[in-house]
């Protein structure tokens, strides 16, 4: 049992880890939101490799800021939604034929039987086989979107993320789109493996999709509907300038 003194001196220092503990968390509180509004700032380049020009990014997507939970959650439903579904067996009543008795009830010395096409016998019907099914499930979108900020925001942290001015090229040839991504250190036809890289783009002409259709290392989507599985499923992630926007004003909403 305390005395008075000695609970007075207690509350004191009470008292005073608490203030410590506040003044503690008050200061992680004020670096991480200085770390919040600071952003990231990236060199533009245009189709000859060359550094052009720099852009900040939107310190609210491309804060750094990481859900592992949402990631899972927004690639397993996108693996489960590419599922087809159509694996498939017959019961012993889908199995055509076994209509008649194959012998007698009693009397043969053998055990009872009803058809040939029980699932004991040979070509007979499968218990409890899979049959076409929809895996497919709607997820939340503010779970998609922030997959998506999720696997952008990993790109970056990987130096995996790099801006394009503009995509231009004179003809709809492959060789000519080859060429600028050699330009850009994403190709090189001397490496036994080449890097998967995902293309981002503001909108897709028909000259330019034609051109980019037959690369194999190369995925093409528009930042509109770009998904969190093709970002992580990329080694590079190269973006234009306009679909930096697109990619801002999608996820701020």
């Amino acid at each position: 049992m305390f005395t008075p003194l000695e609970n007075s001196d207690k509350s004191d220092k009470n008292m005073h880890n608490e203030a410590h503990v506040g003044s503690k968390a008050s200061s992680v509180k004020t670096v991480k939101e200085r770390g919040s509004l600071a952003g990231f700032t990236l060199p533009v380049y245009n189709i000859e490799g060359k550094e052009i020009d720099t852009i900040k990014l939107n310190a609210a997507i491309f804060d750094g800021s990481q859900n592992a939970d949402c990631l899972h959650q927004a690639i397993e439903n996108y693996r489960a939604n590419q599922r087809k579904g159509l694996a498939s067996t017959k019961t012993r009543g889908e199995v055509s034929g076994g209509g008649r008795k194959p012998w007698k009830q009693k009397g043969t010395g053998r055990a009872r039987v009803g058809s040939t096409r029980s699932p004991l016998w040979r070509h007979g019907g499968v218990v409890f086989g899979p049959h076409p099914r929809d895996f497919s499930y709607d997820l939340p979108q503010k779970i998609k979107s922030a997959a998506l900020k999720t696997s952008l925001n990993l790109k970056l942290k990987e130096n995996n993320f790099m801006i394009l001015d503009e995509f231009k090229i004179e003809k709809p040839k492959t060789k000519l789109a080859v060429g600028i991504f050699s330009n850009l250190k994403l190709f090189s036809a001397k490496e036994k493996k080449e890097k998967k890289v995902l293309f981002l783009t503001h909108k897709l002409d028909p000259e330019l999709k034609k051109a980019l259709k037959n690369i194999s290392f190369l995925t093409v989507d528009l930042a509109s509907n770009c998904h969190a599985y093709e970002v992580m499923n990329s080694q590079k992630l190269l973006v234009t300038k306009a679909a930096v926007s697109d990619l801002t004003s999608r996820l701020k909403s």
